[in-house]
């Protein structure tokens, strides 16, 4: 009986049901539009990131002249990567430099034909380009590239040797280009240069010479 009273005192006692409530920290979703600001927001600081690498690493030079035809143009947009992230300069390499006893300093754009310790020595007759690690093992360079071939002398007298820290540099158009063959110019220090050139992004048209060729667009070699 007191089993019985006992069973019938729990089932007479009223039943809480436990009912789900939200979690009040869980986080809401936010709206759209906030999710939109904070994308925008983030989208904001990467740019500004991207525009700070490019502006210490990059430059943007426009050719100016035709000693460098018909690789580049005069009027064409080419991209530097800057000195101090180029790494070592190779043969064939295309730099922009700025030498104080030529031009008061302006900006020259040239191929590397000799670096650091090499011979370089030109056959003015045949037009045709020597270069070496020393005097007794110098071969003919292969230059496509070029516009013409290396007839003119300008007052340097070869064989040299490229000095230390140096480049010996020439335009592609060698019949129109003033360059290391020149005493003005002579061998560029790598401290001078400002950059090697990357890629073309923007054709010129060698002062209407030429229609503006956008299958252009793209890494210099």
């Amino acid at each position: 009986m007191e089993n019985f009273e006992q069973e019938n005192i729990g089932a007479n006692e009223p039943v809480l049901e436990q009912i789900a409530t939200p979690d009040r920290n869980r986080r809401r979703k936010p709206s759209a539009e906030k999710s939109c600001l904070m994308y925008l927001h983030d989208l904001v600081y990467l740019l500004a990131a991207i525009v700070v690498v490019f502006l210490l690493c990059f430059r943007v030079v426009v050719v100016s002249g035709t000693s460098m035809n018909n690789t580049l143009l005069d009027g064409d947009y080419v991209l530097l990567i800057d000195n101090a992230f180029c790494g070592s300069f190779q043969l064939g390499d295309i730099v922009v430099a700025s030498k104080e006893s030529f031009d008061n300093g302006e900006p020259i754009i040239k191929r590397v034909i000799g670096v650091s310790g090499q011979w370089v020595d030109i056959d003015f007759d045949v037009g045709v380009v020597y270069v070496g690690d020393d005097l007794d093992h110098m071969v003919p360079l292969d230059e496509p590239y070029t516009l013409t071939d290396t007839n003119l002398y300008e007052g340097v007298d070869f064989p040299l040797q490229v000095d230390d820290g140096c480049l010996f540099v020439m335009g592609d158009n060698r019949n129109k280009s003033k360059d290391s063959r020149n005493p003005q110019i002579g061998l560029i220090d790598e401290r001078e240069v400002m950059g090697k050139v990357l890629l073309l992004f923007f054709p010129g048209t060698n002062d209407g010479e030429y229609s503006r060729d956008f299958g252009r667009i793209g890494v210099i070699s």
